[in-house]
């Protein structure tokens, strides 16, 4: 659905000489279909990565056929955490520290063709690729699960009751560095071969974005919602 070489298309790259903002180029990492819309600027990944709310983590589960799992993520700094049940097969499979790929897909468009060859989706995707670890140091197991509550509204940590003990001897949480990674993006209008810009069908863009309703509060919940959440 997608041409083998849109010459035209809006491209998002860095400085390749900017170290400190660009992230090594590495064989899994390395684009090579459509480089142009490939990105390894440190500021894009990590900017892809903290609007996306779902992730997929994928992983080879020992002798078992290779997994792939939605889920919840947050990142601090140049770090990806994830967390879960402490008695869930990926946590504990990811605790031991096993090669995962991750990845994030933002949808902002449909992009309609004259053809049904040219139809595309204007995104913006990340995958980063290292080995996970298991944090065990308290504090930091701390930081990383209110970073996540946090990401769903900003400050409802503060807003709600923290993990007790036991809540937070039953869960695991994972980081994985952002060391290897790469950021792709399609923007821009579809495009059309030139001896197909005669034909008699529409041609255009559908935005699509992901947006928030009004919250429902629970029914035995004898609160109204926060002001930041109408």
């Amino acid at each position: 659905m997608t041409r083998a070489n849109e010459t035209r298309q809006t491209s998002v790259t860095s400085d390749p000489n900017d170290s400190a903002a660009t992230l090594a180029i590495t064989d899994r990492t390395k684009l090579r279909r459509l480089p142009k819309r490939g990105s390894y600027d440190a500021a894009v990944v990590h900017a892809i990565l903290d609007e996306a709310l779902v992730c997929h983590i994928g992983f080879a589960g020992g002798e078992r056929a290779p997994f792939v799992i939605p889920t919840t993520h947050v990142r601090i700094d140049d770090c990806l955490y994830v967390h879960g049940s402490a008695a869930s097969h990926m946590l504990r499979s990811l605790a031991e520290g096993v090669e995962i790929c991750v990845t994030v897909t933002l949808i902002d468009g449909l992009v309609f063709a004259r053809s049904a060859f040219h139809h595309s989706v204007n995104y913006r995707s990340v995958v980063v690729f290292g080995t996970a670890m298991l944090v065990e140091d308290a504090a930091a197991k701390r930081r990383a699960l209110d970073a996540l509550i946090d990401k769903l509204s900003p400050n409802r940590t503060a807003a709600c009751r923290g993990p007790n003990e036991k809540e937070l001897l039953a869960t695991k949480v994972i980081a994985v560095p952002i060391l290897e990674a790469s950021a792709k993006i399609r923007t821009g209008p579809p495009i059309d071969d030139a001896e197909d810009m005669a034909l008699p069908y529409w041609a255009g863009i559908v935005p699509v974005q992901l947006a928030r309703g009004l919250p429902r509060t629970a029914a035995d919940c004898d609160r109204g919602p926060p002001a930041d959440l109408r």
